[in-house]
Parts: C-alpha cells; sequence; structure tokens
C-alpha cells in the first residue's frame, strides 16, 4: 500500500520543438506543491508543469491533475510504480508516470479524477487532498 497526494491545481502535459528555449516562468518561483520536469529528446522537449505555467507555444494536451507519492520511493524499490498503474489501466484511466530521484508522480486526466483515485483506493493506496 502506498500513500498518495493530490497536488492542488490543474497540470499540461506539452510538448515543444527541439531546441527552443524554455521560459524562465517554468522554474522561477515555484509553489511548495508544485513540480515542473522537463525531457529532452531529438524530437522535441516534453514539460509537464501546472497550467498556469504552461508555455505559450506549446502544443498542450487535456487538463491532468497530480499525484504524488508521499514516501520517498528508494532507487531498490520494485513493482511499486506498477502497483499504481495498473489499477488505473484496468479501470481504463489513461495515466502519465514520472519520477524525481525521491519519488514517483502520476497525472490522470482531470475528467476522470474520480475513477483514477477510486481504483487506486480499491487497490489499497489512501489517496489524500
Amino acid at each position: 500500500m502506498l500513500d498518495i497526494a493530490l497536488l492542488p491545481g490543474d497540470y499540461a502535459v506539452c510538448r515543444l520543438a527541439a531546441g527552443t528555449t524554455l521560459p524562465y516562468a517554468l522554474s522561477s518561483g515555484l509553489r511548495d506543491s508544485d513540480v515542473v520536469t522537463v525531457s529532452w529528446t531529438s524530437d522535441g522537449i516534453s514539460v509537464i508543469c501546472p497550467t498556469d505555467r504552461a508555455p505559450a507555444q506549446a502544443v498542450v494536451e487535456t487538463v491532468w491533475r497530480c499525484l504524488r507519492v508521499t514516501a520517498p520511493v528508494g532507487m531498490a524499490a520494485i513493482g511499486s510504480l506498477a502497483a499504481l498503474v495498473d489499477p488505473l489501466a484496468e479501470a481504463r484511466v489513461s495515466v502519465v508516470t514520472f519520477s524525481t530521484f525521491d519519488t514517483d508522480y502520476l497525472l490522470v486526466p482531470a475528467v476522470r479524477l474520480t475513477e483514477g483515485t477510486a481504483a487506486l483506493q480499491r487497490a489499497g493506496h489512501r489517496v489524500t487532498g
């Protein structure tokens, strides 16, 4: 069982063209609960951020809600992400995931948040927020 916190506000999953300069607003003045992640490939730049920080020139997916595993997930932990993604897949809730050094994050479409959190709770996880 994992403890999961629902972060406040809506999130955006964005795509920028390769070589785009990231706006300073992505990293400046982050609120305590904000999380921003950036991935670069030769095909483009992917950004996950609060919707109010989404770059103006980005292609933005639907509105998402962000869930954070509250306890640090060790690098040697096996199956913790699968334990979260599998119940969402069974409930037919889309999910985008990313990890930091300390923990895992999941994004579910805002319109499916109720179904997503219910699926996680049925799987034995505690969701707060």
